[in-house]
């Protein structure tokens, strides 16, 4: 696999690992609220997205996890190397559907999921770019 992309992928399971924690159990934080870009007033509606996001983040780091295990020390490179990808492609279309549900209307307030998707979107992009979208 191309170290662009596997060290792009590490960081942003990193980043995900580091996050989920706030999304999962700190949301009534004013600071964790602020940081989310989550809206006091609508803090207890989000409780439960915000819980699975989190989870979400959870499950995609243990992907980039487990391919980089393949990868280097289980033996089974080409096997590690599809499971990144596949885990880049996972995080790259969850972040481009948030964009589409703050497009809808689907975040209160509606455009208040612009910035998450700004955020969360370029590292997988990269990664992938690195790769050539396939190995």
């Amino acid at each position: 696999m191309n170290q662009v992309a596997e060290i792009v992928l590490i960081v942003d399971a990193i980043v995900l690992v580091m996050v989920a924690p706030l999304e999962m159990f700190f949301l009534d934080r004013p600071a964790v609220q602020k940081f989310l870009n989550v809206e006091p007033s609508n803090v207890r509606d989000a409780e439960l997205w915000a819980f699975c996001i989190g989870a979400r983040n959870l499950l995609a780091s243990v992907g980039v996890v487990a391919g980089v295990w393949l990868l280097h020390g289980g033996g089974a490179e080409e096997t590690g190397v599809v499971v990144m990808l596949v885990t880049a492609w996972y995080m790259l279309l969850s972040s481009v559907a948030m964009g589409v549900a703050d497009a809808l209307g689907k975040w209160h307030p509606r455009g208040g999921g612009w910035l998450d998707t700004l955020y969360s979107a370029p590292l997988p992009a990269v990664a992938l770019v690195a790769q050539g979208f396939w190995a």
